[in-house]
């Protein structure tokens, strides 16, 4: 990790990490929802075969010290236990807000190539790129820094403890470690096939099956409205756009092909050839659907990795999280699978690096893609002395 916010994550290949905040899409009308969905999908259409990328939603609970503090000074006068009570009302609405839950949402993306200049300079063009389609969508967002970065990190591998994160860069010279030391748990624990433990933490790393024809743009809001302590992730592939073509042509002649023979089939035995079996025609059409929008309306395919992290303190508030997420992603017609034999690939794959290890890949066109909207509800913050502390009903 460098100080500028660029992480070596292999030999190769390095990564950037951009957080940005909420827009109001869940409360908008159906109108500016089609038009936030426009701007989505144009994002997505951006990026090449050349630059994955990853989308990180982090719920965790939120910590002491974290951006929502209550900071009303004490005076030299009668009414500091007006002030005291105040404060303490204030605190209470921020714990019961989400059960202190707080939501960070980020997006990772990173380069292949030769040397650490190359990637500063191709990373810091698709930054701007990248923050200047955000602003069309009236998103905020911002470069987090090396410090920032492993902070983030460091909020993750420590799960649910509270322990703050001591590190500054002058420390690496007079201590001799690198800035993994300043980040790693006490502990891992992998020898389960479908748990694992970070310190005294349980976690359980699991993929989203999407078996829906068509999916909804709440499922994602649904998940991360969740009071749970989890991180959500979406690795994102585009597939070159003439090999995609190819690929789907050559699917559809294979189905024409299998189609002859059942024809031929129905010859020889002596009844209609039109009557083909139901799922050869299903798969025809949707073959010849998918090539039309890839070649006639600004569509892309997508190889996605849909990664769902679960932690909680015990192992029955581990289950009852995961219940919770089954039946979620149930009602839309998706099946949450836990990856077996390959919990520590999961929660490594879950961490903002721009890494996936996970070969769990789903082919989507970019409108399928962009169901899974990022944004929900903005929220409203105020610098400096606050004047009260709202809770949506």
């Amino acid at each position: 990790m460098y100080r500028d916010g660029v992480c070596r994550v292999a030999d190769r290949y390095y990564t950037k990490t951009i957080e940005y905040e909420d827009i109001n899409y869940q409360l908008a009308q159906s109108e500016d929802q089609a038009a936030i969905f426009d701007g989505w999908s144009a994002c997505l259409n951006y990026f090449d075969s050349s630059l994955p990328f990853q989308l990180s939603f982090l719920n965790h609970r939120s910590r002491p010290g974290s951006r929502y503090s209550v900071n009303i000074p004490m005076q030299d006068d009668d009414y500091n236990s007006v002030r005291c009570e105040y404060v303490e009302m204030l605190e209470n609405q921020i714990a019961k807000s989400n059960n202190g839950i707080v939501r960070t949402k980020l997006l990772t993306f990173g380069v292949n190539v030769d040397d650490l200049s190359t990637a500063r300079a191709r990373l810091e063009r698709v930054e701007a790129d990248i923050c200047g389609n955000f602003k069309k969508l009236g998103v905020k967002c911002r470069s987090l820094s090396g410090l920032e970065r492993l902070e983030l990190l460091h909020g993750q591998l420590h799960p649910g403890s509270g322990s703050p994160f001591r590190f500054s860069w002058d420390m690496i010279p007079k201590t001799g470690l690198s800035t993994k030391d300043f980040i790693a748990p006490d502990s891992f624990d992998f020898r389960f096939s479908r748990l694992f433990r970070v310190g005294t933490t349980w976690g359980a790393a699991s993929y989203l099956q999407i078996l829906a024809s068509e999916l909804s743009d709440k499922l994602l809001a649904e998940l991360l409205e969740m009071d749970a302590e989890m991180t959500i992730t979406l690795h994102i592939q585009t597939v070159d756009q003439a090999a995609a073509v190819k690929s789907i042509k050559a699917k559809v002649s294979d189905i024409d092909k299998m189609k002859v023979e059942e024809q031929k089939k129905a010859a020889r035995a002596g009844y209609d050839m039109d009557i083909l079996p139901p799922d050869l025609v299903t798969y025809s059409n949707d073959a010849k659907t998918l090539l039309e929008d890839l070649q006639s309306r600004n569509e892309r395919m997508f190889l996605l990795t849909f990664l769902v992290v679960n932690m909680a303190p015990t192992r029955r508030e581990l289950d009852n999280d995961l219940f919770t997420v089954s039946g979620i992603v149930q009602k839309y017609n998706c099946t949450l699978k836990r990856l077996d034999f390959q919990q520590e690939d999961g929660f490594l794959s879950s961490l903002p690096l721009g890494h996936n290890g996970i070969e769990i890949k789903r082919g989507m066109t970019t409108s399928s893609t962009a169901i899974f909207v990022p944004f929900m509800t903005q929220e409203l913050r105020m610098d400096g002395e606050a004047v009260y502390y709202g809770l949506n009903a």
